[in-house]
Order: structure tokens, then C-alpha cells, then sequence
């Protein structure tokens, strides 16, 4: 079922696509970091929150079985259109189809910045259940140095602190492996983590 998150995109898809649907618009720092984040893993990909479809494309263009999921349904369309050989799923973040320990990677790039920050638990807990112990997950987010609200373009989003978004991490049961913090004069700071599936009695409730 579409939130009103996914409406607002809906209605602007288009847009979107013609401004960010492309790999070549991504800054080269991004995808040299999604690129090299991929090749340590083995074993299915998920681009949680695939937009129109590109990176996952991308992932799959470099030998991973990648598949997409996305809550709008415009992007899902333009997707199957443009990458017939890539599977894309209509569906939500937080109750992905997919079996328990079965997933090696989960790329999830600005697609949790409108989850607030009560509810984005909710997500995090289930990229860690469809990882295999081990499983990574890469995030990018819009940094800033407080957990703080903002008016983005489409609907209402969040900023986060590299430490804040790292909390929620441990609390849904990873730990942090690296984050990177990217400063460009005139625009937002972004930033991304990358985080493995946590071992340990700390995390066996996860």
C-alpha cells in the first residue's frame, strides 16, 4: 500500500526521473563508493527503494543478482520497461518478500530520508532480517550535525548525524564498518554508512 511519501513521488515521477534517473547524473564519489561496497559481497542484492531503477541495474551490470523494490509505482513501470532483465518488486521497505538470511547486500541510497525518526527503526530491522549473517548493508542519507526535520522538494525529510544514524544501526542489530561525510559548497552534506549484520549475544535478538 502507497503512504503519502509515495504519492508525492507519484505525482512528480516524471520529474524525478528525468532529473535523477540516470547513474551518469550520481556524483563519481557515490558510485565509486556503491561500486566498491558491492564487490565485497557475494550473493543476492537488494535495492531497497530502487526509484526508477538505475543502480540496480548497475549492481546486476556487475555480475550481482540484484532486484529492486520500490513503493511507487511509476518507478516500477519505467523500471521494467528500461531494465527487462532486471526483477523489480511493487512493495515496501518494511516488509520486504524476501526469506530470512537469504540476502548478501542491501543498497538502501536516500531511500530512508523521509522516515521519521520514530519510525525508521522499522526498515533497519528488516534489512537485518533478510541479510545473512555477515550481509552488508550501505546507506546514504543527507547529513547534518542534529537529527532535525526539513522541507525537502517532495515531502517532508530528515537530516542525520553520522552518530545518530549509527545508534539506529546498532539498535536494529549492525555495527557500523565505515562512514563517509561528502561537502559540496552551495548544497547539503551527504552522507553514507556502510554497516554489517552484527554476531554476538548483543544482537541475538535481532
Amino acid at each position: 500500500m502507497i503512504d503519502d511519501v509515495g504519492l508525492a513521488y507519484s505525482r512528480r515521477a516524471a520529474e524525478y526521473i528525468e532529473l535523477f534517473g540516470e547513474v551518469g547524473a550520481a556524483h563519481p564519489t557515490d558510485r565509486y563508493l556503491i561500486e566498491t561496497w558491492a564487490d565485497t559481497f557475494e550473493g543476492p542484492v537488494i535495492d531497497a527503494g530502487c526509484g526508477p531503477g538505475h543502480w540496480t541495474d548497475h549492481l546486476a551490470r556487475r555480475g550481482l543478482d540484484a532486484r529492486g523494490v520500490d513503493q511507487v509505482p511509476e518507478f516500477i513501470d519505467r523500471a521494467r520497461n528500461a531494465y527487462p532483465g532486471v526483477p523489480f518488486t511493487l512493495g515496501s521497505l518494511n516488509a520486504l518478500e524476501v526469506e530470512s538470511g537469504s540476502v548478501g547486500g542491501v543498497l538502501s541510497w536516500y531511500s530512508l530520508i523521509h522516515h521519521e525518526p520514530s519510525t525508521i527503526g522499522m526498515p533497519l530491522r528488516e534489512f537485518s532480517r533478510v541479510l545473512r549473517p555477515g550481509g552488508g548493508v550501505l546507506i546514504g542519507f543527507l547529513e547534518g550535525p542534529v537529527v532535525e526535520e526539513y522541507a525537502h522538494a517532495v515531502a517532508p525529510a530528515y537530516l542525520w548525524s553520522v552518530d545518530a544514524l549509527g545508534e539506529e544501526l546498532w539498535a536494529a542489530g549492525f555495527e557500523v564498518i565505515e562512514s563517509h561525510v561528502r561537502k559540496s559548497a552551495g548544497e547539503r552534506s551527504q552522507g553514507a554508512i556502510i554497516a554489517r549484520v552484527a554476531t554476538g549475544a548483543a544482537h541475538a535478538d535481532r
